[in-house]
């Protein structure tokens, strides 16, 4: 008896499995985005939530502050800023790479400071590393949004 020929579903399964594996390995490799970008930019949005709840919690306006090199948080205490030492969380880090910041309001103010208020003014700020660009977009309610 003569064997039909052509693929039998197991080895087209086999193929297509390898094929997928395959584009997923060149897509990542070839992909050009600088992931750890879009990883700062995750952590960043989360610790601007956290700083918006502690200022709450502490009932002491906490600030953003960052350059090229690193960014902080630092709290108004005893009549002035003070870097926040005290809070693993909310320590002074570095960029991976140095970085570039943007940040628009509507209000035009150009620093990013959480308060006692329930409700902030909404902004986006703007990473820019390399020719990329990832923006964390705030809607003055606590929610804070990575967008590529």
């Amino acid at each position: 008896m003569k064997r039909p020929r052509g693929f039998t579903l197991l080895e087209l399964l086999v193929a297509i499995v390898v094929a997928g594996v395959m584009v997923g390995i060149v897509s990542l490799s070839v992909g050009g985005f600088d992931r750890s970008l879009r990883f700062e930019a995750e952590r960043l949005a989360q610790l601007l939530a956290l700083a918006r709840e502690e200022a709450q919690l502490r009932g002491a306006p906490i600030r953003f502050e960052s350059d090229d090199q690193s960014y902080r948080f630092v709290v108004w205490r005893e009549r002035r800023w003070r870097v926040l030492a005290d809070d693993r969380d909310l320590r002074a880090r570095r960029w991976e790479q140095p970085t570039e910041l943007g940040i628009e309001r509507a209000d035009g103010r150009r620093e990013i400071e959480f308060g006692l208020d329930q409700v902030d003014a909404p902004f986006v700020i703007r990473l820019r590393r390399n020719g990329e660009e990832v923006a964390i977009a705030a809607n003055g309610l606590g929610l804070f949004e990575v967008l590529r």
